[in-house]
């Protein structure tokens, strides 16, 4: 499989797990479409062509030539110049050498548009009661937020030493986040656990929540006792990064209960129990985890892959089924 092939594969994935509509994700692309064709002569040079058919700026191939056949592949949760400097080390004893490094979460020009994938929060926001106008104007405060916080940072550092080192580099970002969005959507919706003890048990059935567990990370309630009752679940696990501070009042005004999420900031965590909302925090690493293994679960239809997991990152594989999503 090319590396081309290898990123087009990963970004329809991503859309398939999208749970927005089919029709907004392609309002989106006509939308940059149009941006292209209108903006000035002078800025076409900096325009991200990838925008025209990818709707997840956090996704991108970093460096790397598109015709270049991969074989072998390293991923790790963060793939900072510490992990890019190991798989240096790592090739050396190789036989079979690493073909392309596979960060999750992003890198180079992927993490300076960061901010924008946080718009699909609001549709999701939408889909579970929440008026679009108050979505949108709470994720817009948020997404500004966010944008201002990444320009300081050195977003080319880890690129810059994939580059030197000859290493072929890309992030996906929002695809797997969307795999595992959709996998516990689906799965919480098909087992309908009674209490918050019920859920955190049936993620516990999970091999990536289980290799957690071990390690002393496991699901863990921080708002809400575990005889609570679920009640509607809204996972909270796409979208870039955690949205808006204020949303919890409206989500609950909207009829959820209890929110699954990989994270959560303590000022998130103040206003959700302020609004009596159950909050179950699956874990970080491991949701990662699971939505980077769902993905390549799909795109080992096309091409066996060998995969080298490091930085968080272990591989667990799923038979393929039918659907957008492997091991539903």
């Amino acid at each position: 499989m090319k590396l081309d092939a290898f990123y087009r594969k990963a970004i329809e994935i991503g859309i398939q797990n999208d749970l927005r509509s089919g029709r907004e994700i392609k309002r989106q692309l006509k939308r940059e479409k149009e941006a292209f064709k209108n903006i000035d002569k002078k800025e076409k040079p900096w325009f991200d062509m990838d925008r025209l058919f990818n709707p997840f700026a956090d996704s991108r191939i970093l460096h790397g030539d598109p015709d270049k056949e991969i074989h072998t592949v390293i991923v790790g949760i963060d793939m900072e110049v510490g992990e890019i400097l190991l798989a240096h080390e790592l090739n050396k004893g190789l036989r079979k050498k690493i073909d392309l490094i596979v960060a999750h979460h992003p890198e180079g020009h992927a993490l300076a548009r960061l901010s924008d994938v946080m718009r699909l929060q609001s549709d999701l926001l939408a889909q579970h009661g929440v008026s679009i106008a108050v979505a949108e104007q709470l994720m817009s405060e948020r997404i500004s937020e966010v944008a201002r916080g990444v320009m300081p940072a050195n977003h080319n550092r880890a690129v810059d030493a994939a580059r030197a080192l000859g290493f072929p580099m890309i992030c996906l970002h929002t695809p797997a986040d969307n795999c595992v969005t959709r996998f516990l959507t689906h799965m919480f919706k098909e087992k309908s656990p009674g209490t918050l003890k019920d859920l955190t048990d049936l993620l516990l059935t999970i091999p990536e929540y289980q290799k957690a567990a071990r390690l002393q990370t496991l699901p863990r309630i921080v708002s809400g006792a575990p005889e609570n009752t679920c009640g509607k679940i809204y996972v909270d696990m796409t979208g870039g990064t955690g949205g808006s501070r204020e949303i919890f009042d409206n989500l609950a005004h909207a009829g959820v209960s209890t929110i699954v999420g990989m994270h959560i900031g303590e000022k998130h965590l103040e206003n959700a129990k302020k609004a009596k909302l159950n909050v179950v925090i699956a874990g970080h690493i491991s949701s990662d985890t699971l939505g980077l293994n769902l993905l390549f679960d799909n795109i080992e239809k096309s091409a066996p892959l060998e995969f080298i997991g490091i930085s968080g990152f272990e591989r667990f594989s799923r038979q393929a089924s039918s659907g957008p999503t492997a091991g539903l």
